[in-house]
């Protein structure tokens, strides 16, 4: 159950409607999802988060989109972002991620999460050879 009540026409305000053209554009279709309707109960966090997204996940970087999808939804899992989890993986299956890539990447985080949670615990040293302070 969502902790704020979005507007019920949030493209009445001009911030809003200009922040959902924009995602209609970048992404090429007419969906304005939950999480974006739901953020315009306060348009100038709507616009600082959709362009961070926006200029991390949707613009062409030195990771393929695929990869970003993946990780977005790794972090989400790590995150217990529920609706992230969900965004992302069907996302990341958009740019082609398959049955065994999907499965290969939770394995990465199932394992990643049992070794962070037990170094955690156990506090080991770093390693000279892992530090990357230039020192």
């Amino acid at each position: 159950m969502s902790t704020i009540t979005p507007p019920v026409n949030p493209e009445s305000n001009p911030r809003v409607k200009a922040v959902f053209d924009d995602i209609r554009e970048v992404r090429g279709n007419d969906f304005i999802n939950n999480v974006w309707r739901h953020l315009a109960f306060d348009p100038q966090l709507l616009e600082e988060v959709w362009t961070d997204v926006r200029d991390v996940m949707a613009r062409p970087t030195l990771i393929d989109f695929k990869t970003k999808e993946m990780i977005y939804a790794a972090v989400s899992i790590a995150n217990s972002c529920n609706y992230c989890v969900h965004s992302h993986t069907a996302a990341a299956r958009a740019r082609g991620m398959t049955d065994a890539e999907h499965a290969e990447l939770l394995r990465i985080v199932s394992t990643a999460a049992r070794t962070n949670h037990l170094l955690n615990a156990i506090k080991p040293p770093i390693d000279d050879a892992f530090d990357m302070s230039g020192g």
